[in-house]
């Protein structure tokens, strides 16, 4: 994923998407067409931290989500890094964003763009660039590698605690907790995660009632002439039925991601597509978009409802979900940002 690169597209791209019958067409919901193109927006786009800042407890030892046992003895220099920036959203909002020394290049939020960069081949650690920021504690996941610096950065004696990779709104809590966990922060964890769960859920209580709007995630890289179709698990689907959608992916039988065919964007019927601007922009803008093959037969191509959001934003699933959904649901049902 520029961010928003996803690293489950990488495993995705075998099989192809087959057409199949929805037995809820006929019943399917139509969404307001006259809103048109919209970029959903966060009012804020930093995070927001605790306050007052907690203080690490320390030496803690914790087990990573690899099984390997790491003691952490010092959280003055702490470098978060993953393929998708959730992990130092949740530091820099347990109030300790003074202590990260580097950034991963799906960490874009303002607090930490002014720091040096460690993965310059996306979700690959430069050993070297780690190494010369000396942190004293490296928290990952396994979206990024490769293992052989993972294992250098150990052998160098700087622990290196990894957290479960599943990204979805029913996993942040889990992530909160094992970070806050691993710097010695376990209070400010709880904290924490009543502040995010509370936010999601205001903002899943803020989608309208009334008929569902019917949305397909495509994962766009016209560069690199991928195309894909989320489904049942991508994460995008948590996204959509948060902000008060229909995941027509997950309607007509589909998991993870998919090879976008026309025949099975035809069937999946779309009221509106959801994109990543950055995959927006590769194709071309929206015009682009209504190119490709199926867009333009389907009730949100013909409409040119098509909704993009900020890549380092919108699969995050970091400290910020609740703000994004509630962007989402906005520009969904077709409401100002409030």
């Amino acid at each position: 994923m520029t961010r928003r690169a996803l690293p489950l597209v990488l495993v995705l791209l075998a099989g192809a998407l087959v057409g199949c019958t929805d037995p809820a067409a006929e019943a399917r919901s139509t969404t307001p067409t006259s809103c048109g193109p919209v970029t959903a927006t966060l009012p804020d786009t930093d995070v927001t931290p605790l306050d007052p800042p907690p203080t690490p407890a320390l030496p803690v030892t914790v087990t990573s989500a690899d099984g390997i046992a790491s003691t952490v003895t010092d959280a003055a220099r702490i470098l978060p890094v993953n393929l998708y920036g959730s992990i130092a959203e949740i530091v820099f909002s347990l109030g300790l964003g003074g202590n990260v020394v580097g950034r991963d290049t799906s960490t874009t939020f303002p607090a930490a763009a002014h720091l040096p960069v460690v993965t310059p081949a996306g979700h690959d650690l430069s050993a070297e660039a780690v190494l010369a920021l000396a942190p004293t504690v490296i928290l990952a996941d396994d979206s990024i590698g490769p293992p052989e610096t993972l294992r250098q950065l150990r052998a160098a004696g700087i622990p290196v605690v990894l957290v479960a990779a599943e990204q979805s709104l029913d996993a942040v809590p889990g992530h909160v907790r094992a970070i806050a966990a691993a710097l010695g922060v376990g209070a400010a964890g709880d904290r924490l995660v009543t502040r995010i769960e509370g936010e999601i859920a205001a903002a899943r209580a803020g989608a309208p009632d009334g008929p569902a709007p019917r949305v397909a995630f495509l994962y766009l890289r016209g560069t690199a002439g991928v195309y894909l179709i989320g489904g049942r698990g991508a994460g995008s689907d948590a996204m959509i039925e948060a902000a008060g959608g229909v995941d027509a992916g997950t309607a007509i039988g589909l998991a993870k991601f998919r090879p976008l065919t026309s025949e099975g964007l035809i069937n999946a019927a779309p009221d509106v597509l959801l994109v990543m601007s950055g995959g927006l922009k590769s194709v071309g803008g929206v015009d682009g978009l209504l190119k490709l093959p199926g867009v333009g037969q389907t009730p949100a191509g013909a409409a040119r409802r098509v909704i993009d959001m900020d890549d380092g934003v919108l699969l995050t699933f970091g400290t910020r979900s609740g703000r994004v959904v509630r962007a989402l649901a906005d520009a969904l049902h077709c409401r100002g940002p409030r």
